[in-house]
């Protein structure tokens, strides 16, 4: 049985729930993003309440309705390929989400716009932009570096872009003592 979950984020997000979900005595065959698949067939209402209420109290939340867990998975693809994966310049987003959720883009495109308010690309670029902040924060790489790990065109694009959502340039950011970052599941 597979449980689609929101606001799996990370790989602690991961253990979390797999913990969870031993804790409770079910037997989790495999965890990954938003989804948990475990070896039980079927859960009883109670039991499914307990795993709501649990889950719950980690700040995730099981989703029943099959647009929402399309959304979840695109929105786990973007998170999974902009924080955890190096970009390409040019990487072609609609290929990979439309052959990952096994939908048209454009259909995924629509229910996305009309589920969240905003586009495919601008929650793209969100999360980019908040993944520019955490390397920023890292102090580690430099624009030109960072620019290039998350696949923009040059650095002056990703700083456009930057200031573009942020209202200010990375370098003002970089300055800043305690930098405004968003968590990863609460970029809208």
């Amino acid at each position: 049985m597979k449980l689609h979950i929101k606001n799996m984020v990370c790989d602690r997000c991961i253990m979390m729930v797999e913990s969870e979900l031993k804790k409770l005595g079910l037997h989790p065959v495999s965890v990954t993003l938003g989804v948990a698949e475990i070896s039980e067939s079927h859960l009883s209402d109670t039991q499914l309440k307990t795993v709501d209420q649990q889950l719950t109290s980690l700040g995730f939340e099981r989703i029943e309705d099959q647009k929402k867990q399309m959304i979840e998975q695109v929105k786990a693809l973007i998170i999974k390929k902009i924080h955890y994966d190096t970009l390409q310049q040019g990487f072609n987003w609609s290929s990979h989400i439309s052959q990952n959720v096994y939908h048209d883009y454009r259909y995924l495109s629509q229910l996305f716009s009309a589920m969240e308010s905003l586009t495919i690309e601008q929650y793209i670029i969100r999360q980019k932009i908040e993944k520019v902040k955490e390397l920023i924060v890292y102090d580690q790489l430099n624009l030109t570096e960072i620019s290039y790990q998350l696949g923009y065109s040059s650095p002056a694009h990703m700083s456009n872009q930057f200031k573009k959502i942020t209202g200010m340039t990375p370098g003002h950011f970089k300055k800043l003592r305690k930098p405004l970052r968003t968590p990863i599941d609460k970029v809208k």
